[in-house]
This record gives C-alpha cells, structure tokens and sequence, in this order.
C-alpha cells in the first residue's frame, strides 16, 4: 500500500526513462497500466525488464482507430498519461494532449523527450549522452586533460528525465486534486540533466569552480576527494572535504607533514594526489576498509554490482532484492506507514489485455471486436 495507492496511470511504452518514471510511480504504489504497441520486441525474458515491473501491459495497435479508442477509454478513467515520443508523434496517433485532456479535463499529461516540446533541437534524434552534451554536465565529467567520461545514462535519461517526470507528474497529480483540473507537463533531459547541475553553476558564478574539468574539488581534481587503486587492484573512495574529516584521512593513512595540512592549497594538489597514490597502493582494498571502515573519513570501499548486493549495509537495509531470480534496486524512498513493495515482476507485452479491458468496463462483445479489427 504505497504512497500513490488508488492513483491510476497510463504509460505509453517506451524506452529508458519513460519505464524509469513509471517504475518509480508503479514502486509507490500507483496503478500504471503500460500500453505496448504492437510488434513490440519479446526476444527477451521479461524478468529482465527491470524497469517494467509493478504493472500491467495491454498491447494496442495504435495506427487502428478501434485501438487509439480503447485507449481513450482507459485513459477517460485515469488520473494521469506519460509518454516518451518525438514532438507530435502522439498528435498523429490521436493521443495529443487536446483530445486527451477534452476527453478527461482532470488528466496529468506527462511528456519525457530528450530536448524538450519546442526548440530548434526538439525533432531530432538524441540520446542521454547528447542531452547531457548540450546542458554542461558532460563537459564537468572526466579527468584533466582527457575526453569527456560518460556517466553511464544515469544522468540524462534517469535523474534528470524519468526521475524529473516521475516528481513532475506526482506535483501535477498534487494540484489537480485541488484544482480540478489536469494540465501538461514537459519533462526535456536537457532541462532536467542542467538542474542537476545547478550547484555546479554556481560555484562557477562564485569562482569556486572552473570549467576545465578534474581541477575542481567534486571532480577528481582534489586529493582529498577521489577514488584510489588498492594493492589487488580494487578501488576506494575518499571524500574527506571538511576539516575534521580531512584531519581523521590524514591520521588514518599515516601522513604527517605541514604541507599537508594545507588542504586547499590547489598547486599542491597534484603532488598531494601522487602520495595518496602510492600510500594507497600499498594495501588492499580489505585493509583499507578495516583502517577506516569504522571511521568518520568519509570512506567506502568502491564495490562492484555483484559485490553491492552482498555488502552488510545493504544487505541489512534490503536495498537490493530478488524477484525471479534476478537481482535489483528494492523500491525507494521508503515510507514509515505506506510502505512500498514490488507487487508482481515485470509483464510479458500484452499479458493483461482482457484483465484491464474488463476492469476499465469492456464488454466481451467490445473486446471481440477489437480482436476482430486487429486492435488487440
């Protein structure tokens, strides 16, 4: 019984970051029925989609009027509709927000792109790492004097886009209740992904910060805060920034000397670094977790996925869990009362097609018919 439970969503399916939203919705208890188009790709189990979990799935031939109906018809009963298209392709379909909202005027209409609704870049293909390109936050990742360092797709497509969707339609679906009415939102990765960045901008403003990047204190450039090969080449993290804890990194790891206590003395950071280096290259990763494991350092062992779902801490917080076999992110955040859960594991395309037309009050002549059309 999550948080969002009795909220009703409909999730035009896509890819990355419009599952991402509707996993985060779905995790907190909403009911997200996912509309797969037909044709979509089965060649992999479906356990494995992650991101589907939680829900239902119809497949909907959507270039069929009988389909783009029995869409409209769910989507009548729905508190809220997020999708992941181009610019003006569910406008083509008849699913705009117009018709939507004429056909539900209290309806949250969610739209996740990569470069927003408008905008000369808007129709153009794109991803993660082009959104992020054109927002700033590319060019601040990487080390001194090398090419930029992809972070995964996690800062484009899920924390600045399905992540930013998921907080937009749950404020949406906040004022509606007061308002009555339903309104559009336009999730763009670029806007999501540069106010990730916001406090970056302004130690840029400041001049704490400069935009060459791995000079800077958060981005590898410091001593102080990084990451450090081990003697069996593993890696730990650092992130002593404060005094205090700077103090406990230096003990810790048996550094003594006046220079070092001039922890933001940036010329001497590179000779700072090259120490660490080395000091830390003379033990184990294990080593150093039981030097300062227990400590105030601001220390963690840099684990692998395999080796994340393992660790005491996580396996005490179940932060990971097994659904099918398959290991993954339990729901997050978590609530004191309204506790979220992973109710059922990913669908297989289509899987609830008579389940959610009756519910949504289809009649077994109407579902034959869609049947009959080719719809269904």
């Amino acid at each position: 019984m999550g948080p969002l439970n009795g909220v009703k969503i409909v999730e035009v399916g896509g890819i990355g970051p419009g599952p991402f939203c509707g996993m985060m919705l779905s995790d907190m208890g909403a009911e997200v029925i996912r509309v797969e188009r037909v044709g979509a790709d089965q060649r992999v189990d479906p356990k494995f989609n992650i991101l589907h979990r939680n829900r239902r799935s119809i497949m909907v031939d959507l270039r069929k009027p009988e389909g783009v109906e029995a869409v409209l018809k769910i989507i009548e009963q729905a508190d809220g509709l997020q999708e992941g298209s181009r610019p003006g392709v569910m406008e083509r379909l008849g699913l705009g927000p117009d018709v939507c909202l004429a056909r539900n005027p209290r309806l949250v209409y969610g739209r996740m792109t990569g470069w927003g609704q408008e905008g000369p870049m808007a129709s153009m293909a794109g991803h993660d790492i082009n959104y992020i390109s054109l927002s700033g936050a590319l060019h601040a990742i990487g080390r001194k004097g090398q090419t930029p360092v992809p972070p995964l797709n996690l800062v484009g497509d899920f924390g600045g886009g399905g992540m930013l969707l998921a907080f937009g339609m749950v404020c949406g679906l906040y004022e509606a209740q007061r308002s009555g009415k339903g309104q559009v939102i336009d999730a763009a990765m670029v806007d999501g992904s540069a106010a990730l960045m916001a406090m970056m901008y302004g130690f840029l403003a400041s001049g704490m910060w400069t935009d060459q990047k791995g000079t800077n204190f958060l981005d590898g450039g410091s001593h102080f805060y990084d990451t450090y090969e081990t003697s069996d080449g593993k890696y730990i993290s650092i992130g002593s920034i404060e005094p205090q804890f700077y103090a406990l990194l230096l003990k810790h790891a048996g550094i003594d000397g006046p220079d070092y206590q001039n922890q933001w003395d940036i010329k001497k950071w590179p000779e700072f670094k090259e120490a660490f280096r080395t000091i830390f290259k003379s033990k184990t990763r294990d080593e150093w977790c039981d030097i300062m494991g227990d400590t105030d350092i601001c220390f963690a062992p840099v684990l692998s996925m395999g080796e994340s779902s393992k660790h005491p801490h996580n396996l005490e917080r179940k932060t990971f869990i097994d659904i099918q076999g398959v290991i993954q992110p339990a729901p997050a955040p978590r609530f004191s009362r309204t506790t979220p859960e992973v109710k059922s594991p990913p669908p297989v395309p289509g899987e609830h097609n008579e389940a959610v037309l009756t519910e949504y009050g289809f009649t077994r002549e109407d579902i034959d018919a869609l049947k009959a059309a080719g719809a269904i």
